[in-house]
Formats: structure tokens, C-alpha cells, sequence
């Protein structure tokens, strides 16, 4: 039996085995009303913080801050968010919602709805769940919230972190100002051992690598109600992270009669930054039609220049080897308006366009010790040509949309959007190229409320995905240190896909808990994946391409359920399953493989246990994956990564000084991950096996020690 014929199987009958759930016990309410409602006043036991303290108490509400549209790398900001703030979006990509519920205040909060329907009232569109944070109308009010972190890395480094957060609502004006730093060190070690194609021992290399990242993050979000009718915000986002890394190879050559030791050094300074400003208006007309301005404007900058020197006694003597400097600038400009309203009783239309533009500028210089006239540029090494080393991307893109929400009765609804979408890809520099693409984009929705308890969802759409432009040209090489860069590829195009979706839910009574099963199929054109582009017989060289047709299936199971129905009130368990077939024919081996990412799945478990009446709460989460389920095929080899499993651990107290004070435990297990490396003398399809490498490295636990407080 073939795997997709097991994965139908299996699902039939998981699928049975749910709806076979006894429902006598379920909760009987008159309303088919899908969504779910958390007043404020269910979470004061807790003593939350913030918004995320607070939904973190919500049986299943991974369901929606996950996502579940499956929509990974999609265009624009037709549903690029699944958390609302007062119904609304907010009109940002890197400051988007979710990245504000550690920022908004608990006691500002009036509900927490968990939106299981479709709605033209919406400012998104999504096959699955949203959040919407609603809150409070005071006429004045202010907090201000202080963190303090304390990390532990598992090389003893300790490094300190925090964040400073006013909020404040002065009538119709509210605004949120923000100041967070972040710890974002890494102390590596790995280990590689390596035997040549004859089996026979080749080498073993010892790595530490340190990266000293420090992100510094300045946000704002601001409101303002011009009237009952009229609302503007708007949102501005600055950050700089420069990630420094210093590193180390202890390499020994074990192809003589006794073992050569010799050492590399690398020290990569870099700096990155990024800005961003959105912002939204929308107008209520007097027959209830509503019109909408959305926009963002984004700039990220990142420099990285890579030195390494060899020596045979480390520190002493060392020759530089290699010189290599990236620069790198993504730009992005989006603008999307619409005008929405009432046709006829149960009926809504939406119409709309969007524009944008992105922007990628990209230059490489590479520098090596071999013969020639030495260049200051290169790090006073002899500079390598590359082709496509010096390039700018850009892409304009339209997006006109129609919209239709009916509700077709009280218990049924159905979604019908249609999106054009025309682009020009425009490449200069080295390569000059112009290319234009033109697609049709249509998606279905259907949501059945079986029951108060039960909902049926069905969606289909054409998915097109968003290039990423670092393909075009000539990159560096971060996976492979034999190989220093990778090629670009101007013919590149995007991933079109037919992607079916089919999931059932089953809420369990009395906020018991949540069931969830979900089944999906993706039918992908123009798959991405390495193509051969060698220059000659005797240079064989590889770049991302379409290399045709793929498809992948999955099923998905979630569950999280409170156990005080075992005596055990206050404790919540919550469990994903995810199994994936994905199927594409290689055009190196010519056999069929897996598309990364899309690997065999993985597992989670969750568990939290809140103590109110002692102010305490703890918990763990816990994710493994089916190993030997990511191999990445290339011209001249082929790598299996297996993914380390992670175990996280956690202590809050809530009743110290009207502080909250928080012990984290991250990487506990101190996971080791794999990659098993084939390397061929040649193409891989000559099957020829020159190296094998095992590697495998750790980051080590991390500790942290949090302190919070609202004034």
C-alpha cells in the first residue's frame, strides 16, 4: 500500500473515530453563533500581565495563533494576519499583531473573542481562526509595564535583556510606545567525523562558534476616532540586531600514517537594521458601507563581511584564506483599499485593490589566496569573479479583488474571493532581465456549525507563492563550508499550487476543551528546488530552479482538554500530531524524494497547571519530529537532517511584591542535531560516493530568570 493510500486510510478512520465522541454530554445552546467569547473578568484569577498571559489559559488557542490556512510565504496582506486588535488588523508585516500581546496590557482588556466564522466585517480573510482583542473605551486611562531578564547560556555567559512599555487612552487618542532588548546569544558545538568513499577514515572537525546578537527594538502603535465613523492608526517599527560571530575549527586529516592537525578561524562582524511605518484609515458611510486604506513601508539592511585564517597551531601563524563580504538591502512598499457593503440580507461584497513593490539590491565580492594581484577590497587577497554578484530585483505587483461573504443560513457560510494578480519582475545589474506574470487566484470557503459544539470547514484556493529575491542572484553559502557561494538563478518563478483544505473541530462543554482534525492536499507547479546549470562537463554547478510538479498531502490532529474532569483543576494538556506526504521527482537522481520543508511531521505536547489560589502556575512543552524525514538533494550531494527534540520548562509566580516573577528552562534535554552528508565524485547520478559526513551539534540549555510588573 503507498503512503498516500495509508494517509487516506488513516484519516477515514480518525476522522470516524471523532465524530463517534459520545455528544450527550455536550452543552446544549440555543445559538449557532460560531464565535467564542472570553470576558476579562475570566482571566483576573490568573493575575495576567498581558495579552499573551491571557490566551495562553485558552484551551486550543494554537488553533489560531498558528494560523491553520497552511498559507506559508503568501503575497501582500490579504491574509497575512490571524490576531485583530479591536476587529482590525494592524497595517504591519515585522509589527504585525502578534507581536504585540507581550506588549497590550492586561487591564485594558474588555474580551477575548476567538472567531470561528466568516465575516465581511473583518479585516482579514483566513481558512481558519482569529483572535480579536477587544478593548476597553475609557476615557483615560495609562500603564506602564517593566521587564527585567536575566540569561544563562550553557557556556557560562550571562546576558541581561528587558523591555519598558507605556500605554495610555486619552479620549479618542490611545497610543503604545515600546523599548525591548533581546538576548539573541549562541555559544555552538558540533562535531563532524568523516570517512572517504572507501570507507576509510578521511577527517574529524571540532567547532565553537559564539554569536553575540543583541536586538534593539523602538515600536509605536497610535489611534485616533475622528468621530463615530472615521478611525486612523498608525504603527512605526525600528530595530538593529547586529549578530557578530566568532568561530574555531579544530580540523584533523586522518589520510596519513599519523593525523594532521591544522586550525581555521573565522570572525564574521555584521550589521543589520530594519525600519518599518503602516498605517490604516476607514470610513463608515451612513448606509453602512464601509472604506478601507491600508499601507506599509519597510527598509532592512543587513552588511556581513566573512574572514578566515588557517594555521597549524591555533592563534600562531595564521594565513588568511578567504574574504567575503555581503551587502544586502529589501525594500517594501504595499498599499491596499477596498469598500465593502451590504447587497441584500445576508449578502456582503468587497472590492478592492492592491499594489505593491519589493525591492532586493545585492552585491558579493570574494577574495581567496590563490595567484594574482592581491585588492584591498578583498580583504588584500585576490579578488574571484562571480557572475550575478551585483544585482537589483524589483517587482511591481497588482492585485484588483472581489470579495463575497453569504450567509446562507444561520448555521452555513460561504466565502467566495476572485484575485487578479499582474507582476513585472525586473532584474539589472550583471543580469538584465524583465519578466511579466499574470494569474488568477480564486478561493472557496465553506463553514458548517453542525452544533454549538461541532464546525465543519472546507476551503480550496490558487495559491501563488512570494519569491524570495536572494535567489536571483549570487549569495552566500551558509550550509555548506566546502562551498562558499551559491548562483543565482534570473529565471526563477513562483511555486502555483491548487491547495484543498477540509477540518473538523469538536468544542468540548463547559470550556472543557478543544478537538481538532484536519486534513489538506497541495498540488504544486513549478516546484523549487536545485537545478543544473554547470558551465561545462568539468565545472559542474547547481542554483534553485523549477523542477516540476510536486504534491503534498497531511493530516493533523490537536487536541487540548482541561482535566478537572480527573480531579486535577487548573491543568491544561494539549497535544498536536502532524504526518505529512510530499512527493516531487528529482532531476538529479530522477527518482522520487520529499519537498523541503515539508518533512514526514512532528509531535508536541503542552502542559500548564495554574495554582490561583497560591499565585503559582508551571508547565512544559515538548516537540520531537519523525527523524530521517529531511533530505536536501543538490548536483554533487545529498544531506538527511534530523531534528533534535526540544523540552522546555517553566515556574511563574504572581504574588511576589505585585510582581510576576518567571523561571524558563529552554533546550532542557540539551538536544543534539544530526546532518548526514553523501558527497559524489561528480553528479550525483553518476552515484559515484566520494565523502560521507556525520555532523552533529548543540546549543545547550538556556536559562532565564523574568521580573514583571504594571504600574
Amino acid at each position: 500500500m503507498n503512503n498516500k493510500n495509508k494517509i487516506a486510510n488513516s484519516t477515514v478512520l480518525i476522522l470516524v473515530h471523532f465524530l463517534c465522541i459520545p455528544i450527550a454530554g455536550a452543552q446544549e445552546n440555543t445559538s449557532l453563533d460560531s464565535t467564542i467569547t472570553y470576558p476579562a473578568v475570566f482571566f483576573t484569577q490568573y493575575d495576567p500581565v498581558n495579552v499573551n498571559d491571557m490566551i495562553n489559559r485558552i484551551p486550543g488557542i494554537s488553533l489560531a495563533v498558528d494560523g491553520g490556512s497552511g498559507n506559508t510565504n503568501a503575497r501582500g496582506l490579504g491574509d497575512s494576519s490571524q490576531i485583530l486588535i479591536n476587529g482590525k488588523r494592524l497595517a504591519g508585516k515585522e509589527n504585525e499583531a502578534a507581536n504585540q500581546l507581550s506588549r497590550i496590557p492586561a487591564n485594558q482588556v474588555k474580551h477575548i473573542d476567538i472567531i470561528r466564522g466568516t465575516s465581511s466585517d473583518l479585516d482579514v480573510r483566513s481558512t481558519g481562526q482569529l483572535i480579536n482583542i477587544v478593548l476597553l473605551e475609557a476615557q483615560s486611562s495609562s500603564s506602564l509595564t517593566v521587564e527585567g531578564v536575566v540569561n544563562n547560556f550553557h557556556d557560562g555567559n550571562y546576558e541581561p535583556a528587558g523591555s519598558v512599555v507605556l500605554s495610555r487612552r486619552s479620549g479618542a487618542l490611545s497610543y503604545l510606545l515600546s523599548i525591548e532588548q533581546e538576548s539573541r546569544y549562541e555559544f555552538l558545538k558540533s562535531f563532524e567525523n568523516s570517512i572517504n568513499g572507501d570507507f576509510s577514515p578521511n577527517d574529524t572537525i571540532k567547532l565553537r562558534q559564539r554569536r553575540k546578537q543583541e536586538n534593539t527594538t523602538f515600536n509605536t502603535n497610535i489611534s485616533y476616532a475622528l468621530g463615530n465613523n472615521t478611525q486612523i492608526a498608525m504603527n512605526a517599527l525600528y530595530r538593529e540586531s547586529d549578530p557578530p560571530v566568532s568561530l574555531v575549527r579544530e580540523i584533523s586529516n586522518l589520510n596519513f600514517t599519523e593525523p594532521r592537525i591544522r586550525f581555521e578561524r573565522e570572525d564574521i562582524p555584521s550589521e543589520r537594521d530594519n525600519w518599518e511605518v503602516g498605517g490604516d484609515f476607514q470610513h463608515t458611510f451612513a448606509d453602512s458601507g464601509r472604506f478601507k486604506f491600508l499601507f506599509i513601508i519597510n527598509d532592512e539592511n543587513h552588511d556581513t563581511i566573512r574572514e578566515r585564517y588557517t594555521s597549524a597551531q591555533q592563534g600562531i601563524d595564521e594565513t588568511k584564506n578567504l574574504f567575503l563580504s555581503t551587502d544586502i538591502r529589501n525594500r517594501e512598499r504595499i498599499a491596499r483599499t477596498s469598500y465593502t457593503r451590504e447587497l441584500a440580507t445576508g449578502h456582503n461584497l468587497e472590492l478592492g485593490v492592491e499594489r505593491a513593490q519589493t525591492i532586493l539590491n545585492s552585491s558579493l565580492l570574494l577574495g581567496s589566496n590563490i595567484p594574482g594581484t592581491p585588492s584591498p577590497e578583498t580583504g588584500g587577497l585576490v579578488a574571484v569573479p562571480l557572475p550575478n554578484a551585483n544585482s537589483e530585483v524589483e517587482e511591481i505587483r497588482y492585485e484588483p479583488f472581489l470579495t463575497h461573504n453569504w450567509q446562507i443560513n444561520p448555521s452555513m457560510s460561504l466565502e467566495s474571493t476572485l484575485v487578479y494578480e499582474t507582476s513585472e519582475i525586473e532584474q539589472s545589474g550583471d543580469v538584465s532581465k524583465s519578466r511579466n506574470f499574470n494569474f488568477l487566484r480564486p478561493k472557496l470557503d465553506y463553514r458548517y456549525n453542525i452544533s454549538p459544539s461541532m464546525q465543519l470547514r472546507f476551503s480550496v484556493e490558487r495559491f501563488i507563492s512570494q519569491l524570495s529575491f536572494a535567489d536571483f542572484t549570487a549569495a552566500t553559502n551558509s550550509r555548506d563550508e566546502d562551498q562558499d557561494t551559491v548562483a543565482g538563478n534570473p529565471e526563477l518563478e513562483q511555486e502555483k499550487s491548487w491547495r484543498y483544505s477540509l477540518n473538523f473541530e469538536y468544542r468540548l462543554p463547559n470550556d472543557t476543551g478543544v478537538i481538532n482534525a484536519r486534513v489538506f492536499h497541495w498540488d504544486i507547479e513549478d516546484v523549487i528546488g536545485k537545478i543544473d546549470i554547470s558551465p561545462s562537463p568539468a565545472q559542474i554547478l547547481s542554483a534553485n530552479g523549477n523542477i516540476g510538479r510536486g504534491s503534498v498531502s497531511a493530516l493533523q490532529l490537536d487536541t487540548s482538554i482541561r482535566l478537572g474532569f480527573l480531579s486535577f483543576p487548573g491543568m491544561l494538556l494539549t497535544t498536536s500530531v502532524l504526518v505529512r506526504a510530499a512527493e516531487v521527482e528529482d532531476p538529479f537522481s530522477g527518482e522520487d524524494r520529499r519537498i523541503p520543508p515539508f518533512d514526514r511531521g512532528n509531535f508536541k505536547i503542552g502542559f500548564r497547571h495554574d495554582q490561583p489560589a497560591i499565585g503559582v502556575n508551571y508547565g512544559l512543552n515538548y516537540q520531537g519530529a519523525f527523524q530521517g524525514n529531511r533530505p536536501i538533494f543538490d548536483i554533487d550531494r545529498v544531506d538527511d537532517i534530523n531534528q533534535a527534540e526540544t523540552l522546555s520548562l517553566f515556574l511563574e509566580t504572581t504574588s511576589f511584591l505585585g510582581a510576576t516573577i518567571r523561571f524558563e528552562a529552554n533546550n532542557v534535554l540539551d538536544d543534539v542535531m544530526c546532518r548526514n552528508r553523501i558527497r559524489f565524485d561528480g553528479r550525483l547520478s553518476d552515484g559515484i560516493i566520494n565523502e560521507i559526513e556525520n555532523n552533529c551539534s548543540t546549543r545547550g540549555v538556556h536559562l532565564s530568570l523574568k521580573a514583571r510588573k504594571t504600574f
